[in-house]
């Protein structure tokens, strides 16, 4: 299934962090229903912990394992998998995935996870060539809206692996993706008369270089974040307003290990934007060294987030290539701020507890009251 752009434009939709079992929280799901319906994109791409993989086996509630096998895993998966790319196939739309964290871990391989993915009908993208090191490392091209030549370009990048015998999980791009990168991107280059081809990366966890926007600050400070435990001296940091528009919600986490892809990056020249996922709570624009950077807060209801909630969208235009264009929409945009819609959110989102336990609290008073009320009625009669 080719891409190409329709009529000079091509909108992706970036769906990071949906991090859900095979017992999905629905309001998520709702939640991208609306966003797929408004937008009507040209492809969307999952950026990683697609789902919550180290949590598979536990039962419905709690923490207990209840799955024992690995075809078991297995199975669950690809349950978990569905709830979120049936809908997309449904409509017919291309869509593409990458690999966070959470993703690897588990007894089911990323190649055994990429069959479950290929078997939609409107699924594009991963790499079995071995070239890029990564199943998940790879590249899409967008054909120009007459379908002659290439007219931009899509990277994503695997950024975590699982090393099984250390159950430890490794975070940054290898070093044979990077130079797979480079060589790709030369290739372009010359397929192109000399001139990289514009394009837009996507990757789960930032650069290493992005921690750089965790800038030091006073507690007053607009947008000012503690970093410190109870007894140690006071530290906060902010979003750096001097090259970012947006907001911190946790220390930006890059990328442990360093093989020089932004450097090849900013070598190379083809990048007009970078797009993360990985902090939950993070939303912002940015430029750093001249590469401008994306980075989105998650999409999950199961795990840790805040009220922004939701997902990216990133517009092209043919004629204007490096001018990459974004917005984020949130959940009260894509859903409404109702009632009924407001009471989903708490009923569904993790970090609600407070207002779960009042709802359920305020529940069971009316009834309560109302059972009371009705007791007193009949005894009058």
């Amino acid at each position: 299934m080719a891409l190409k752009f329709n009529s000079g434009k091509f909108t992706v939709l970036q769906v990071s962090d949906p991090q859900d079992l095979q017992f999905v929280r629905k309001t998520m799901v709702k939640m991208l229903d609306a966003a797929y319906d408004r937008v009507n994109p040209d492809l969307v791409v999952f950026t990683g912990d697609n789902i919550l993989g180290n949590h598979l086996r536990d039962a419905r509630f709690g923490s207990r394992k209840v799955i024992l096998s690995p075809d078991g895993e297995y199975e669950a998966m690809k349950t978990a998998i569905h709830h979120i790319a049936e809908p997309v196939d449904r409509r017919g739309i291309p869509f593409t995935m990458i690999y966070g964290n959470h993703d690897d871990m588990n007894f089911i391989s990323k190649e055994k996870q990429a069959e479950i993915w290929r078997g939609y009908d409107s699924f594009v993208g991963l790499d079995d060539s071995g070239d890029s090191g990564d199943v998940a490392t790879f590249n899409l091209p967008v054909m120009s809206s007459d379908g002659k030549k290439t007219a931009f370009n899509l990277w994503f990048i695997d950024s975590a692996r699982l090393d099984k015998a250390e159950e430890k999980c490794h975070t940054g791009v290898k070093k044979q993706a990077v130079e797979w990168y480079i060589n790709k991107s030369n290739r372009l280059k010359e397929q192109n008369g000399g001139k990289p081809v514009p394009s837009v990366l996507f990757q789960h966890i930032p650069f290493s270089e992005m921690t750089r926007l965790n800038s030091p600050c006073k507690k007053d400070d607009y947008g000012a974040l503690p970093l410190f435990k109870k007894g140690e001296p006071e530290k906060y940091i902010r979003l750096d307003p001097a090259v970012a528009d947006g907001f911190l919600g946790e220390p930006i986490d890059g990328c442990e290990e360093n093989n020089g892809e932004f450097d090849a990056i900013k070598k190379q020249g083809d990048v007009a934007a970078a797009v993360f996922g990985h902090d939950h709570r993070n939303n912002f624009i940015a430029e750093l060294d001249g590469i401008r950077i994306f980075q989105s807060s998650a999409a999950s209801f199961r795990c840790y987030g805040n009220r922004f909630r939701g997902v990216r969208v990133i517009e092209i235009n043919e004629n204007e290539p490096e001018s990459v264009k974004t917005y984020f929409l949130t959940y009260s945009e894509l859903c409404g701020n109702g009632p009924v819609s407001r009471l989903r959110y708490i009923w569904d989102a993790d970090g609600e507890g407070k207002k779960k336990a009042a709802l359920i609290a305020f529940v069971s008073a009316a009834a309560i009251t109302s059972a009371t009320a009705a007791a007193i009625g009949r005894k009058k009669k």
